[in-house]
């Protein structure tokens, strides 16, 4: 008797029809490799430009439903998580599966920090820049050159050495991003402060002058957090799909993160929240939203911060920072181009045009507009990204490895080209159109 959870297919080629199982209303691509007009075919192979809706993998780690705008980790809301956690905390949970208890969280945090400083031939490294390189470069290079300074990483089978790269990652990542802003403006590096917790030390690394102790705002610290936590993790995204395939071949952890990081640059990735801010700068004034909105709708143009590759609804993070923002603008003062945001929001949520479409504020939408007004300039922003979406890469990055179904990533292709071509001698070439 055929199982209901099976899927019949008739290949009208042959007139053969092959049934193949569904497992979590999915079925193996490798089912349909059977399915050949010959001994000589090499069997159909499934076709999916950018894995639209490709499973590359099984993960306990961020479940996330599109349609219904939910995000968890590790089953926590992520609503939860951004009221009632710290960043740290959250990190416990995506690596270990579980909250941390008040014992475990103490000894978490104490490894995070004691693990924040970096060897000295690291900031002579980062020297070697020019005054004007952009951020996230210097982040990619500095964490890939620790991959020398720190040659166990390459034992990537064995736990111990995996979980101390990981604590290393962690808390070395707010190191080289401060030292990058530093580096950038001209400022000596400021050393880590043990005395201060995650956010409020990078803070210090970064804004810290000649105070002999750097008082983090608490508003402010919390609100960094915040978004760091909302930014820990999110699926199967570009940059963590590379952290996958680069680790697959059982590169080290520093030269995978630093490739994670460099997908994360793109403008479509992490580099969107810059985007809203230059269209934000564009409309000018909140007098000019209605008109932009029409060249959007006329499609001219296109309206950055909304929308998502999942998210059919709104994005929950995206209501987690505007509420943040709101606390933010209460110390910094308020950004008058949150003025012209929630003027398109208003707007967007209400036309027929962006309804029918679906297209919500996402993430990138009210992030930029905080990390300006806290004091930074755009292009720090997906460095910003880069640190916390640190904890996320080596989540996944451990689950891939210790995954029996997972081999280096190699996917298929569909040949276009020319085949048997007669090779001329090159004085009997002629010329190449170009």
């Amino acid at each position: 008797m055929m199982t209901s959870n099976t899927l019949t297919v008739t290949d009208n080629r042959t007139n053969r029809t092959y049934t193949v199982p569904i497992t979590d209303g999915t079925v193996r691509a490798m089912d349909f490799r059977q399915m050949r007009t010959g001994e000589e075919d090499f069997g159909l192979i499934l076709y999916d430009p950018a894995f639209t809706n490709t499973a590359s993998c099984r993960s306990s780690i961020t479940y996330l439903d599109g349609e219904r705008g939910i995000l968890e980790y590790r089953g926590y809301p992520i609503e939860d998580l951004a009221e009632r956690c710290t960043f740290l905390e959250v990190a416990y949970l995506l690596l270990f599966g579980e909250l941390p208890n008040k014992a475990e969280l103490d000894a978490w945090v104490f490894e995070i920090t004691h693990h924040t400083m970096l060897h000295e031939t690291t900031r002579k490294f980062m020297e070697g820049f020019r005054y004007d390189a952009h951020p996230m470069s210097m982040l990619m290079s500095s964490v890939a050159a620790l991959s020398t300074v720190y040659p166990d990483a390459k034992e990537v089978h064995n736990p111990a050495s995996r979980m101390l790269q990981t604590k290393r990652l962690i808390g070395k990542m707010p190191t080289i991003a401060a030292m990058s802003y530093r580096h950038n403006v001209g400022f000596p590096y400021v050393y880590p402060d043990n005395d201060l917790n995650y956010t409020e030390n990078f803070m210090n690394m970064l804004w810290r002058m000649v105070e002999p102790k750097y008082a983090a705002n608490p508003v402010l610290a919390r609100a960094l957090d915040i978004l760091f936590i909302l930014h820990a993790d999110h699926e199967q995204n570009c940059s963590t799909n590379t952290m996958r395939s680069v680790g697959s071949s059982l590169a080290d952890p520093y030269l995978a993160v630093a490739s994670a990081a460099a997908a994360l640059s793109g403008p479509l990735h992490g580099g969107a929240n810059e985007e809203v801010l230059k269209m934000l700068d564009e409309i000018g004034t909140k007098e000019n939203v209605p008109a932009y909105i029409q060249r959007v709708k006329d499609g001219h143009i296109k309206l950055m911060g909304f929308g998502h590759r999942v998210y059919k609804n709104y994005d929950p993070r995206a209501k987690i920072i505007k509420r943040t923002a709101d606390q933010v603008f209460q110390v910094t003062g308020r950004n008058p181009k949150l003025d012209i945001a929630l003027e398109l929001e208003r707007i967007a949520l209400q036309d027929p045009y962006f309804v029918s479409r679906k297209l919500y504020p996402n993430v990138d939408f009210y992030s930029g507009i905080i990390y300006q007004a806290v004091g930074f300039k755009p292009d720090m922003f997906t460095v910003l990204f880069a640190i916390p979406r640190t904890v996320g890469w080596l989540a996944q990055w451990q689950e891939m490895l210790i995954d029996s179904e997972q081999k280096i990533a190699r996917p298929r292709q569909i040949y276009t080209g020319q085949r048997n071509r007669k090779f001329v001698p090159v004085a009997e070439r002629g010329a190449v159109a170009v």
